[in-house]
């Protein structure tokens, strides 16, 4: 059954094609249509997941990976195309989207998790497997804004890992936190598969969709340029970083535009 169809999406962003740097120079700008250059970012991308089926998607910078993670998660809306998501998404994309930086982690993990979907009394229960997924029992009453960037990683993976809904979009997950960690987050990842879980996985590292993907796709200038098993997308991953890389980066285009 299939549990997520996308159907021709594309999405452009207006990148600015004069920078301000002097107060003059915004003043003028008040006055006059600011010169902007369009970026298409997606291309008319088309395919379906079926339920159950981990999926991988692979591109190099600037393909358009982290801008259909956002569509398909529901954050970004396509300029044209349509998207049938048939249950709910769990997303794990901006780590630490959300948080309080004046709450301590057992505080965020309500806040959290409650984003996503669980229960004060559900969150209350998990709190100490969150934080032991994390190792972070010894910090729990710890402010965030006191946290490493590592830490906060490891709190946002494993709140979002006890919260999953059916449809898990993961970015870079196995990127994060040390050998130990990585081992508990692939565990979580098998669980959740034998479970019959629907996973979308973002990875640069080829043994990563090669080793957890039943299928993948190779992403290129916003279009979909190939599909097929999950070994033989990152072998054909691999041959197009030989290739020169596109000028500009899906982060420099949103951070433009923003």
């Amino acid at each position: 059954m299939t549990i997520l169809e996308a159907h021709e999406l594309s999405k452009t962003f207006l990148i600015p094609s004069v920078w301000k740097t002097t107060v003059r120079e915004h003043a003028l700008d008040f006055f006059r249509r600011r010169p902007v250059e369009r970026l298409q970012v997606l291309d008319k991308v088309s395919f379906s997941i079926a339920r159950g089926e981990t999926v991988g998607i692979m591109g190099r910078n600037g393909s358009g990976k982290s801008t259909l993670l956002k569509i398909l998660s529901g954050i970004y809306q396509p300029d044209s195309g349509r998207l049938e998501v048939r249950a709910p998404i769990t997303p794990i994309l901006e780590l630490g989207l959300g948080w309080n930086p004046q709450l301590d982690a057992i505080d965020n993990i309500l806040l959290i998790g409650a984003v996503m979907g669980m229960s004060t009394s559900e969150l209350r229960a998990a709190t100490d497997e969150i934080l032991a997924f994390g190792e972070l029992e010894r910090f729990a009453r710890l402010k965030l804004q006191h946290y490493s960037s590592g830490m906060a990683s490891r709190l946002a993976y494993a709140i979002a890992f006890k919260a999953v809904r059916e449809i898990l979009v993961l970015d870079e997950i196995f990127a994060v936190g040390d050998e130990g960690f990585k081992r508990r987050c692939e565990a979580r990842y098998e669980e959740l598969r034998a479970a019959g879980h629907t996973v979308i996985l973002v990875s640069h590292d080829p043994n990563t969709v090669a080793r957890f993907c039943d299928r993948a796709f190779l992403l290129a200038n916003g279009r979909l340029a190939a599909e097929g098993s999950g070994a033989t997308i990152a072998e054909r991953y691999v041959r197009s970083m030989r290739t020169p890389s596109p000028a500009l980066e899906p982060d420099d285009v949103e951070a433009a535009v923003s």
